[in-house]
């Protein structure tokens, strides 16, 4: 341990890499009410950070959770240099804390990375930086079926100046906040006829803060119409169903489950991609293909519509109980076999360490 300013700070030697960490004076989680938390609204006591600067990134060091100081002319602000993941970590009933596949974090947080181009991250400065901050707030990390600690990796331009350009300099930062479910209640949902999440040739497939903040408002005007969420068709034609709000979506028809496949305007999703390997592993019929909007809704007339349903970190598996479009609205019959709560289930035990990883996903969080 050592001093500097009259502040202690330390390293943590059991990582790969020396990261220096300053530990808040006093935490704030006896205050937190771990029942009644919604969702990204209370963060933890610390965070990591690097900063990019003359050309490579900084050894991460943890630090107090804080506001930042930036220059109001800080690229971000005008040319929206940024980017983010979304992960989870879980506690065990044995009280050991896992993390999953984050190594497909990382991988995706630099594809959009360079879709903006903004620089790539090392490997170890993420799983190591990662790992310590997470074992720092392990108190942070409950155990329980709807439990989990939510963790936001996230890349910012912080370079001053206002030309037209990619900056130079970049923080990349990792807050983490305690959560329970996503959804409350049932989830019914608007099928877009205008509104475009991404096109083709775009940065869709990039987690970019400005594929979010253009889904607000036709989002808002959703929910007016009494929806949660929006289901996104192509920007071309809306003929063909691209996401759900903030997740990936499956059709179920008949027997089959069907799935988009990504591209340039859908987001390649970590837990898509699970439950694919999962219905595979599980006899269930999946397809990767293009869903168009008519294809459901004959489906629907015809009684083969069984189930619609998003999926993605923060909600895992959302069953969607009806949806719009054209004005219509469609309400879908639950259903005893329902594939949404298969896997949801198979999910989250796998997640939690209470079933078996064959896929060797699960990964110790420290």
């Amino acid at each position: 341990m050592f001093n500097f300013g009259g502040i202690k700070f330390f390293e943590m030697q059991e990582f790969g890499t020396p990261i220096t960490v300053e530990k808040a004076p006093q935490s704030k989680i006896d205050q937190v009410d771990f029942n009644q938390l919604g969702f990204g609204q209370i963060f933890t006591d610390h965070m990591m950070i690097s900063d990019y600067k003359d050309g490579a990134w900084s050894i991460p060091r943890i630090v107090p959770y804080q506001n930042i100081s930036l220059p109001p002319s800080a690229r971000v602000f005008h040319y929206g240099q940024a980017v983010f993941e979304g992960m989870k970590a879980y506690r065990d009933d044995r009280g050991d804390a896992w993390l999953f596949r984050p190594e497909e974090n990382f991988k995706r947080i630099n594809r959009s990375c360079e879709r903006l181009c903004m620089p790539a991250f090392d490997q170890a400065y993420f799983m190591d930086g990662l790992s310590a901050l997470l074992k720092l707030e392990q108190d942070w990390i409950k155990p329980g079926a709807n439990n989990s600690l939510y963790i936001r990796p996230f890349v910012i331009a912080t370079q001053a100046g206002v030309a037209a350009n990619p900056a130079t300099e970049y923080s990349f930062i990792i807050i983490c906040s305690p959560v329970n479910a996503y959804f409350a209640g049932e989830v019914r949902v608007k099928i877009a006829e205008h509104y475009s999440r991404a096109a083709k040739g775009g940065f869709g497939y990039a987690k970019a803060a400005g594929n979010y903040a253009g889904q607000f408002y036709p989002t808002k005007l959703a929910h007016e119409e009494g929806f949660q969420q929006v289901v996104w068709t192509d920007a071309a034609t809306h003929e063909y169903i691209e996401e759900a709000g903030t997740m990936n979506i499956f059709v179920r028809i008949g027997d089959q489950l069907i799935t988009g496949p990504t591209s340039d305007s859908i987001l390649d999703g970590v837990t898509r991609k699970s439950l694919i390997d999962m219905a595979k592993a599980s006899g269930v019929d999946i397809v990767v293909r293009p869903i168009k909007v008519q294809e459901v809704l004959d489906a629907y007339q015809n009684g083969t519509l069984k189930e619609l349903f998003g999926a993605g970190t923060a909600a895992v598996v959302s069953p969607i109980k009806g949806f719009g479009y054209q004005e219509q609205k469609y309400e879908l019959q639950d259903q005893p076999d329902s594939y949404a709560e298969l896997f949801k289930q198979k999910l989250t035990d796998l997640q939690r360490n209470l079933a078996p990883d064959p896929f060797g996903w699960r990964v110790k969080a420290y």
